[in-house]
């Protein structure tokens, strides 16, 4: 199924749409001020205007954006409504599809249906899709993802359908060959969540498979912005040409992952070193603000473009040195927020899968915020509950690292200022049980009743996302006061089914964690694996 090497026979696409653009667009003028927002939908308060200038300001010197108007952003809240509304693109385009994803689900048939549909109406349409070669793989040569995806490449011809898998540097030679297929996704994997059709790109941290379209509750944006669209296009197609070619094959498996020879870097399993230095090479421009493709393609006025959107991107396995955005940003955001003028503020913080980075949880206790929720799973809304193996025992893994939380919120100054909370609809397994995938931030100014600053993407926040897995996210500063409801709504609404944990919670009995959880966590961190 792996070909570490191949001739140059496989034909890449690279529609014109998809290049990497090197059209550098004005420097866009940025007024946080309330005479600035005079087109917004409702009022702007003055005082939130002059307090986000401070995160700005440094924003801007960590990673590329873009000014649009609030309008140009929804907020989607359920996964049917995301998988109505990604069909229906879908359906309508014109010239593009491009989908960055850890999988898609090797029984989707009706999502592939929907793309034969869109490619067999549409003759100048185009497909490129990304995912990651351990995870896309893990089932051959029984059905998976791989096989889903390669008969799109036979009806179609690889001129308008690319299929690319990403493999990470970090797992090759003796290590690849012995550590068995799930347990070695731990060393990294392609996380990115990128869906775009034309002009519209969809940033979410679902992935494309039944459960995320009906019972797997995540976020989803919905940006309509030719630019921002167009630089995440940039950026899988970078992905892409430092990631293998998946090719039909008459193998048992159905297909063949080859490494072209036009690639940007030599294989990943040929040459780690050379692979990263290549990768460094390639990436480190695209993902500063001084050199990234900047376009300028939206047609909003200027003087009605009252929101920002940052593209961060964190690609520390591919970075030597570690130039990623993600990680210095939301740092920024949260260490802007201990300054005395924001003791009014207040901060909303989720992750299905809870063990923020130890830097991050420091970062939220050290705010000056007050009301703050930190949203999880609950273990019955853990995609892990009753797992087989040690996977199973992940759900207590969690909730031990949110009670070691709580007691770090009991023993800071957020002590009755800030809340732990469960998601819980139901239970996994059961008629009308569903799990928990949604991650973010969301910040209200003082004075404020929604959030100006909201973060959306691929990232958990984890000590593996800031040093294993690639990670796309946007980054929301907005005026707009219609946005900003928006965001509160979105906010709010994961809220409802999730209650408060207390120390008390966690000191039941049915509550407690065994020892076979702490030596299972012991073990992820041993072998080299992170939650």
């Amino acid at each position: 199924m792996l070909a570490r090497s191949t001739s140059r026979c496989c034909t890449k696409l690279r529609a014109p749409s998809s290049r990497l653009s090197l059209r550098v667009a004005r420097p866009q003028c940025r007024q946080f001020s309330a005479s600035g927002a005079s087109h917004s939908t409702g009022p702007t308060n003055p005082s939130s205007a002059g307090l986000l200038a401070p995160f700005t300001n440094e924003l801007d010197k960590i990673a590329p954006s873009f000014r649009i108007n609030g309008s140009q952003v929804r907020v989607l809240q359920t996964p049917t409504e995301f998988y109505e509304t990604l069909k229906d693109k879908i359906r309508k385009a014109e010239k593009r599809i491009f989908l960055s994803t850890l999988y898609i689900g090797k029984s989707e048939k009706e999502l592939i249906a929907t793309l034969q549909e869109a490619l067999r109406a549409k003759p100048d349409l185009k497909l490129s899709i990304l995912t990651d070669a351990l995870r896309g793989t893990r089932e051959a040569p029984n059905p998976s993802c791989a096989s889903l995806l390669a008969p799109l490449i036979s009806e179609f011809g690889p001129d308008r359908v690319e299929i690319r898998m990403y493999h990470t540097p970090n797992l090759t030679g003796l290590r690849k060959k012995h550590i068995p297929k799930r347990i070695n996704e731990g060393w990294g994997l392609q996380h990115m969540k990128l869906y775009g059709i034309d002009d519209e790109i969809i940033l979410s941290g679902a992935n494309l498979s039944s459960d995320y379209f009906s019972d797997r509750q995540d976020r989803y944006h919905v940006y309509s912005s030719r630019d921002i669209t167009e630089y995440f296009s940039n950026l899988q197609t970078a992905v892409s040409s430092l990631s293998f070619l998946v090719k039909p094959s008459s193998d048992p498996s159905g297909f063949e992952l080859v490494w072209p020879e036009d690639n940007s870097a030599t294989s990943p399993l040929e040459n780690p070193k050379k692979f990263v230095a290549e990768s460094t090479a390639l990436l480190s421009g695209l993902i500063s603000p001084k050199t990234a493709p900047r376009t300028a393609l939206d047609g909003t006025p200027a003087e009605k473009r009252d929101t920002t959107v940052y593209m961060l991107a964190q690609f520390s396995q591919l970075l030597k040195p570690d130039t990623s955005t993600e990680l210095p940003a939301v740092s920024h955001v949260l260490r802007t927020l201990a300054a005395p003028e924001y003791a009014n503020s207040s901060w909303t913080f989720t992750a299905g899968y809870f063990n923020p980075a130890p830097s991050l949880t420091k970062l939220l206790l050290g705010t000056a915020s007050t009301n703050n929720v930190v949203i999880t799973a609950s273990p019955f809304a853990n995609g892990f509950y009753q797992s087989s193996g040690v996977s199973g025992l992940l759900p207590d893994a969690y909730t031990l690292l949110a009670r070691r939380f709580v007691r770090a919120v009991h023993e800071s100054k957020h002590r009755g200022t800030t809340v732990l909370k469960e998601w819980r609809k139901g239970t996994v397994g059961e008629p009308g049980g569903w799990t928990y995938h949604a991650k973010g931030l969301w910040v209200t100014m003082p004075k404020n009743e929604n959030p100006s600053i909201s973060l959306i993407g691929s990232s958990n926040y984890t000590k593996r996302s800031y040093s294993l897995d690639l990670e796309a996210n946007a980054l929301i500063v907005t005026e707009n006061e219609d946005l900003k409801k928006r965001l509160g709504e979105e906010q709010r609404l994961l809220q409802d089914n999730a209650a408060v944990v207390t120390r008390e919670d966690f000191a039941k009995t049915e509550r407690r964690v065994g020892l076979k959880v702490r030596i299972a966590m012991m073990i992820v961190q041993l072998v080299g694996g992170a939650l």
